[in-house]
């Protein structure tokens, strides 16, 4: 016969139990170091104001920059309401905008898909002014022309195909194919004798953004031009068959007549 092996498990030595003046020192060696940590992470929120390292097109209805990024709590919620997932996060190289939204119109655009502006109405703070009501009184910036040597108006020439390419997946609502629905950009083929894309693409429309005669220009060459209408949200930008851009949209920017 074989004799059973042994079932029992080594006793485990009961654990000390620390003082109450250990007890006390190791509360004060963890605030100690939770406090350390702070100190050494503070200084990352004021690298925007010091170098300035990002400057961010924020969603529609965003108040003073200071005070958004005050009243934002991070809460994702127009990230997650947006049609055309215009609405990012920002990451730890925006400081103390980490995880405070805004948008990167080159790569999708604000289109205003959504009519209701549904970004605003999930913000729970306010940081999206509910003052606004409708898509022409937002102001999240101004277009700018900012390579007119390249851009296809002031050239007089056609644009035919797609734009940003067949791999580009920003989206954009073309009313006149899908009142409701944002389609993909890359699925569209333009045809246009002298290329107009930014404005007949705008969701503002003429006031934003229009084409005028260049004078001693080839025929057809036009440029455009932004009218007190724009509101920054993008849509010319995502467009622009040109890479890089030739128009741009300046974040905060405020339209004037001189």
């Amino acid at each position: 016969m074989t004799g059973k092996a042994s079932t029992s498990r080594p006793q485990r030595m009961p654990r000390r139990r620390l003082s109450r003046k250990g007890e006390e020192r190791r509360r004060i060696l963890r605030s100690a170091l939770l406090a350390a940590g702070l100190v050494l992470l503070y200084p990352l929120d004021f690298l925007p104001r010091i170098r300035r390292l990002r400057a961010r097109l924020r969603p529609p209805g965003a108040l003073e920059e200071e005070i958004f990024l005050g009243a934002c709590i991070k809460c994702g919620q127009c990230v997650q309401v947006c049609p055309v997932e215009a609405i990012g996060l920002a990451d730890i190289r925006d400081g103390v905008g980490s995880g405070v939204p805004y948008i990167d119109p080159r790569e999708q655009a604000c289109d205003f898909s959504c009519d209701a502006l549904s970004c605003i109405l999930a913000c729970p703070t306010g940081a999206l002014s509910h003052d606004l009501k409708v898509r022409e009184d937002v102001q999240m910036g101004l277009a700018r022309l900012a390579r007119p040597d390249a851009c296809l108006a002031r050239r007089g020439e056609e644009f035919r195909g797609r734009t940003r390419g067949a791999g580009f997946r920003g989206r954009l609502r073309y009313e006149q194919i899908d009142r409701w629905n944002p389609l993909p950009v890359a699925s569209q083929n333009y045809d246009r004798e002298v290329c107009d894309l930014c404005v007949i693409e705008c969701p503002i429309g003429e006031t934003a953004l229009r084409l005028e005669a260049l004078p001693d220009a080839p025929a057809g060459a036009r440029t455009p031009v932004v009218g007190a209408g724009c509101v920054g949200c993008g849509v010319c930008e995502m467009v622009c068959p040109a890479d890089p851009a030739c128009i741009v949209v300046d974040e905060r920017a405020v339209w004037s007549s001189t």
